[in-house]
């Protein structure tokens, strides 16, 4: 390499690699939902690729599934470690649940004033339908080998031991959420109140309590950190052509999903 070719290069300034986690996060193999199938190309390429100064992560996400979140999650922590590239996500309208999961891979969390941040818990919910068929005169017959095989029917009354069943199943994700926040964040969270009931909070009060490190926006902040001549390489999934243009049903049915996932948190559209 001659002195002028690594001369333009110095003078080109520090490359920081950009991954849009953008949208809820679902199981491997949903269309649009975020994964870490999907996601693992896109990781892989942003730390490994021109070897960056940093990673940025551009956060808005209303959560989604606890295990796919701590894939990615935990993809982009062994990542950091490989490469020893610092890692700093920047929250958009929403970090909450399994994004607020995602943003905790970074080693700093920034947000805007009115971002979202938390809501760490997990949560079950679905529909009671006995009494509607009730009405209707329709009777509900299920066959199953094994006792346990019809647990939480929405279309028979909910029994005692099946709630229990599903808060045995539901605490020990749970404490994962807690035990991931607690690693990544450590003595920064504040101990005024607890924080891993599911509430969530807007941005200068999200940094008070510890669960982000300031107010600042991605461009501008990667630059007071790296340079005024950071260039931003910017990766995220690659979609169809059809899902692109919302022309696909099931792209129909995960906007609609996602968009009563971001309204929870008056960020819907």
């Amino acid at each position: 390499m001659n002195a002028s070719y690594l001369d333009r290069i110095l003078r080109r300034g520090p490359r920081v690699a950009v991954v849009r986690l953008h949208g809820a996060i679902g199981m491997a193999g949903r269309g649009g939902a975020l994964n870490d199938a999907m996601l693992a190309p896109v990781i892989e390429r942003a730390f490994r690729r021109g070897r960056p100064a940093a990673v940025a992560l551009s956060i808005n996400s209303p959560g989604g599934s606890p295990v796919q979140s701590s894939l990615i999650a935990a993809r982009i922590r062994r990542l950091a470690e490989e490469t020893e590239v610092p890692v700093h996500a920047f929250v958009e309208d929403v970090a909450a649940s399994g994004g607020y999961w995602l943003a905790c891979a970074a080693d700093q969390i920034w947000a805007d004033d009115s971002s979202i941040l938390g809501s760490i818990g997990v949560i079950s919910s679905g529909f009671g339908f006995q009494d509607l068929i009730a009405r209707w005169g329709i009777e509900r017959r299920v066959h199953t080998a094994g006792r346990s095989k019809s647990t939480l029917d929405p279309f028979r009354p909910e029994k005692p031991e099946d709630v229990e069943r599903l808060r045995n199943v539901l605490e020990p994700i749970h404490a994962a959420f807690r035990h991931h926040v607690a690693s990544r964040r450590g003595a920064r969270l504040s101990d005024e109140r607890d924080l891993f009931t599911g509430e969530f909070w807007a941005g200068q009060e999200a940094v008070r309590l510890g669960l982000a490190d300031g107010i600042g926006h991605l461009v501008p902040k990667m630059k007071a950190l790296c340079g005024d001549k950071t260039r931003f390489m910017v990766h995220s999934p690659r979609q169809s052509l059809f899902r692109r243009l919302g022309l696909s049903a099931e792209a129909v049915l995960d906007g609609a999903e996602e968009r009563a996932a971001f309204a929870r948190f008056g960020a819907g559209g």
